[in-house]
């Protein structure tokens, strides 16, 4: 059902996006293309403002391209980096109240930072396509803005980030590939790229690792239905993070698309009324916004900052077998992610909670069974409890992807809420569900124990442990080493030993 929903609202939303324009109801809309490479001329009227913020919620003081009493007026600092916001498309016409967040934060964190929001709305309050091809437009005037400040205030272009979200982040990127000069922006930040229209353009045509010195992106909403999905999926940065496989995220509930369907179906047949826009506006805004709101994270929680992990799918990080660091194949997701230029992008993978703050422990588990069972496959249920040097969790529910076969480890990745410090103890307990109990009665019926011998059952002899945060590595051995058998229902400890990992 879950999938048959969303590519309904896939669907909807871009049969609405393709022809309706909020701004003209009556005028046919244009063909989907791309934008086109055209260079604006630097005394034509500038669609875009630029907005310096300051510590009063929503506001911003103007600074007007070539006028140098507003660098004055608004107290730009030339030997301060420079972090711009960039916007994409909007529904509303009306700067969110995630750019407020995001400039907050920002000078809350870096005070001593030029925070400027570009406000492009006279071209992204348009449909979707009409706003597709402004970017490239928009992307220029930024260029022409830092290059303004670098003729008029001395300032570096090395000390500029351009953080860009859905939309915004092209525009950021068509800023750093159009800027004059050799040198590039300094740093370019993606959150949740758009996907209509850019997934599978070339490099020059989208976000690419070209644009500037250093480029990551976080995608959070690529969840694909029919070829469609609203941000990026394909790798466009040197680190593209992947919370949660990108696809979708925790606490966004698939059934919020289903709630405002109806209100979309009636707004393809008529002017956008009001709900439906806000319909539209939320349905897309949990899972795209979660990009935004993680960086946020960061920057307010910069104690715990979440660390991603270079792997092939979520599938196989989900395994627990991508927990490594060596050769730049971790960094941390946010602000203050490790600036290290690679030849190739990097994708990589994290689990998060559903509200901040965001951080979650990843653990890799290796657990060698024996099955002692004369069934070739058993797929048993555990529950791990742990105890650590600052907190303990219980009863945490463990399903191996594949069932236990012979004589096999199985890695599997254990992600925790909080911070235990170092793990001292595991007890691993066999939940012994009416199935299991009927085989075992039925094993104990056929086979004749003899005095002294051993009921068969699921030998498990060590646990190695991998702390991906901190990289230790960890072997717990059965505190009873004269009965190593775990059976159905039964609960084994398990502590710290000394063995070679």
């Amino acid at each position: 059902m879950k999938s048959n929903l969303v590519a309904a609202f896939l669907l909807l939303l871009f049969s609405l996006l393709a022809q309706v324009d909020p701004n003209s109801r009556k005028k046919k809309g244009p063909q989907l293309q791309l934008p086109m490479e055209r260079k604006v001329d630097r005394r034509s009227r500038s669609e875009t403002k630029f907005l310096l913020y300051s510590n009063t919620a929503e506001e911003g003081c103007l600074v007007e391209y070539r006028q140098q009493v507003t660098l004055e007026k608004c107290r730009f600092n030339a030997s301060l980096p420079l972090v711009m916001i960039v916007h994409g498309w909007s529904v509303e016409g009306r700067l969110e109240g995630w750019i407020w967040k995001l400039a907050e934060a920002l000078k809350s964190s870096l005070p001593q930072t030029n925070v400027v929001i570009a406000d492009w709305l006279t071209l992204a309050h348009a449909h979707y396509a009409t706003a597709v091809q402004g970017t490239r437009r928009i992307g220029q005037e930024i260029a022409h803005f830092l290059e303004w400040l670098e003729e008029s205030m001395e300032f570096s272009r090395d000390n500029a980030h351009l953080i860009g979200y859905s939309l915004g982040a092209h525009v950021a990127g068509f800023a750093g590939s159009s800027i004059g000069g050799a040198k590039k922006i300094g740093r370019i930040t993606g959150l949740d790229p758009a996907g209509p229209l850019f997934e599978g353009m070339s490099p020059t045509d989208r976000l690419s690792p070209d644009d500037a010195s250093f480029v990551d992106a976080i995608h959070t909403f690529t969840q694909q239905q029919m070829g469609l999905s609203v941000g990026i999926k394909q790798p466009v940065a040197h680190f593209d993070f992947y919370p949660n496989g990108g696809t979708f995220q925790p606490g966004c509930h698939i059934m919020h698309v289903y709630n405002h369907i109806v209100h979309l179906c009636s707004a393809l047949s008529s002017p956008i009324p009001p709900p439906a826009r806000a319909g539209l506006t939320q349905t897309v805004k949990c899972a795209h916004e979660r990009s935004v709101h993680l960086f946020i994270d960061s920057l307010r929680h910069a104690e715990q900052q979440m660390r991603g992990y270079q792997c092939k799918d979520m599938q196989t990080f989900d395994k627990g077998r991508c927990l490594h660091c060596r050769a730049k194949r971790c960094n941390t997701l946010g602000y203050h992610i490790r600036k290290a230029r690679v030849a190739e992008s990097r994708q990589l993978f994290l689990q998060t909670q559903s509200q901040a703050p965001f951080k979650v422990y990843h653990y890799q588990f290796k657990i060698h069974f024996i099955n002692e069972f004369q069934v070739k496959q058993i797929d048993p249920t555990f529950t791990i409890s742990l105890t650590g040097s600052k907190d303990d969790v219980e009863n945490l529910s463990m399903t191996l992807v594949e069932g236990i076969t012979g004589n096999k480890t199985y890695a599997f990745l254990v992600p925790l809420d909080t911070d235990i410090g170092e793990l001292m103890m595991i007890k691993l307990k066999w939940e012994g569900i009416a199935i299991w109990k009927n085989i075992w009665n039925t094993v104990q019926t056929i086979i004749p124990w003899t005095k002294g011998g051993h009921r068969p059952g699921l030998v498990v002899k060590t646990i190695r442990v991998k702390a991906g945060e901190t990289q230790q590595r960890m072997t717990f051995c059965s505190q009873n080493v004269d009965n190593l058998h775990l059976y159905p229902g039964q609960e084994k400890m398990f502590v710290r030993c000394e063995f070679s990992y």
